[in-house]
């Protein structure tokens, strides 16, 4: 094993575990994997941001629908639970049962290559998911398309933060219960990181806990590109988001460099 891992490049053999997610999910269809990961935000959509938006009326301080507020947040939220499934519960099912990684450290796939391969795997499975549900908001008449454009780039580096976080979290992971303590991090940054409503609603200690969480910064850039509303404060956002990937990235490399080669 040892020395398949000095005679490959150490990218290589990322782009296989590409074209190989790629084809295995629904057949290669990535239409069907869009509908399928939009289904519960578009839910949420149209019961709160379309239902409840019309005894809300505008949003005080953004001067849009309450349907246009919460669109880019539930955006942000299907984004970050693609991204999430990919390298957590997939990556997880590939190692513990499936023996998937193990294997493919026998043909000319670094490990690097499969932790590169996987995160890119991520991306492109937010990528498809931010897609889909732009389209259905756009039709909705919640964006205009320019602006629909702009924020489908943002994705690209929500993907990347939440799916590197991930895989890096997933070693971790010993057991399908302990997925039980992800959701107690992902359920209170889905209702309270502003999806439903801006952040000045809280006291100001609160704001600060919230302006710390991952999901804030993803829904603040997703945010002000579906609304065109392009800020220098959202150099935050992205600085946020651009280490949080980048960490995440050498930390799942460690990390399974660890469990998967000792």
């Amino acid at each position: 094993m040892s020395q398949n891992l000095e005679t490959v490049p150490r990218w290589g053999g990322a782009h296989f575990l590409v074209f190989r997610n790629l084809r295995v999910h629904t057949g290669g269809n990535p239409w069907t994997m869009a509908m399928y990961s939009i289904f519960e935000p578009i839910l949420y959509l149209l019961a709160i941001g379309v239902g409840i938006g019309q005894l809300v009326g505008d949003v005080d301080g953004v001067n849009v629908t309450y349907a246009a507020f919460v669109a880019p947040g539930l955006l942000a939220t299907a984004v970050m639970n693609s991204a999430l499934y990919e390298t957590m519960e997939g990556a997880f099912v590939k190692f513990t049962h499936e023996r998937y990684y193990q294997a493919i450290l026998f043909t000319p796939v670094s490990l690097t290559g499969i932790v590169v391969g996987e995160v890119a795997w991520a991306v492109l499975r937010g990528f498809i998911t931010a897609i889909g549900f732009l389209l259905v908001i756009t039709v909705f008449g919640l964006v205009s398309w320019p602006d629909a454009l702009v924020a489908a780039g943002g994705t690209l580096l929500v993907a990347f933060a939440f799916g590197s976080a991930g895989l890096a979290v997933t070693t971790r992971i010993r057991a399908w219960s302990d997925f039980q303590y992800v959701q107690l991090v992902l359920l209170p940054m889905f209702l309270f990181a502003t999806t439903f409503y801006p952040v000045t609603v809280y006291p100001r200690v609160v704001q600060v806990i919230v302006e710390l969480l991952p999901l804030y910064h993803a829904i603040q850039l997703l945010r002000g590109c579906a609304l065109g509303r392009i800020e220098p404060g959202m150099i935050v956002n992205v600085a946020y988001l651009l280490v949080m990937g980048v960490l995440g990235l050498v930390v799942a490399r460690r990390r399974w460099a660890r469990v998967m080669l000792h």
